[in-house]
């Protein structure tokens, strides 16, 4: 979040923020921005609650709140910039990030088919969309290519020990290794995964395929004949290895067309501690 005085001093510093930053402009009372692809768009907010309230005046300010929730979710959708039509709410989690120590798994905003523009491509998506949500960390796509297999893309110091958690903290698996144990990356499909707006992969509409990309084996190692030409190719002759997330395996083996959108993960590939966290 970037707080300005005024919105002349927003205008001006446009073409420094990366697309999907908040904004805060303390003149008029206050005014909230989300930075869009051509300039900024505002968000509306809902009734300001005065600090120290009675209880029974807070409830009420709530309520009111949550009977305009629904009409505030469908303007939030205008607020959606997607070259591939999809258009998701805006959704900001919590401060929660560091509920239990660990490498953060974290999906891009949309899904995307087997052209990314390369596994660059794909890791600089998981920069960006990282940046714009204040995560200062590296992240990675959670996927192998002709550089790289998927299992090597954490830290050797961090793979074993470190549990693998969503963006609340919350475990999906005990250790970045244990994903390549052969078992497929058996996980609990009730935890969550979450992108970086906020929004569960496993229940919003925005990812209609529940299936993820990630081009490997069962053990981590790329799969030559099936990474979508390396990430650079939405051909529907071309396939890719994806996993049926509903089956409980991040590694699932599903060979499918490349010109399906699915969800593509990243992966925080370092752990720093306590820098894992939103700037304010």
């Amino acid at each position: 979040m970037t707080v300005f005085k005024t919105s002349n001093a927003l205008g001006r510093e446009t073409h420094r923020v990366a697309e999907g930053t908040l904004a805060y402009v303390s003149e008029k009372g206050g005014e909230l921005f989300i930075r869009a692809r051509n300039g900024w768009r505002k968000i509306q907010l809902g009734e300001l609650i005065q600090s120290g309230p009675s209880s029974s005046v807070t409830s009420q300010s709530l309520s009111r709140t949550a009977e305009r929730s629904r009409p505030h979710r469908i303007h939030s959708q205008e607020l959606q910039e997607s070259s591939r039509g999809y258009q998701p709410s805006y959704n900001v989690l919590p401060q929660t990030f560091n509920a239990v120590p660990g490498l953060h798994l974290v999906a891009l905003n949309a899904p995307l088919k087997g052209d990314m523009r390369g596994i660059r491509g794909a890791d600089f998506q998981c920069y960006q969309q990282a940046r714009s949500m204040g995560l200062t960390t590296t992240y990675r796509a959670f996927l192998s290519s002709h550089l790289q297999d998927l299992a090597t893309i954490v830290r050797k110091a961090d793979r074993t020990d470190m549990p693998v958690v969503n963006l609340r903290g919350e475990v999906l698996f005990s250790s970045w290794m244990s994903i390549f144990s052969g078992n497929g990356g058996t996980f609990t499909p009730s935890t969550p995964i979450y992108s970086f707006d906020g929004r569960d992969v496993m229940t919003d509409s925005a990812w209609p395929e529940k299936q993820v990309w990630h081009g490997s084996n069962t053990v981590g190692i790329r799969l030559t004949s099936n990474y979508c030409e390396a990430w650079r190719t939405g051909d529907m002759a071309v396939t890719g290895q994806a996993a049926l997330l509903q089956t409980g395996r991040l590694l699932g083996q599903h060979t499918r067309s490349c010109s399906n959108h699915y969800i593509v993960l990243c992966i925080e590939n370092t752990y720093v501690g306590n820098t894992h966290q939103k700037r304010t």
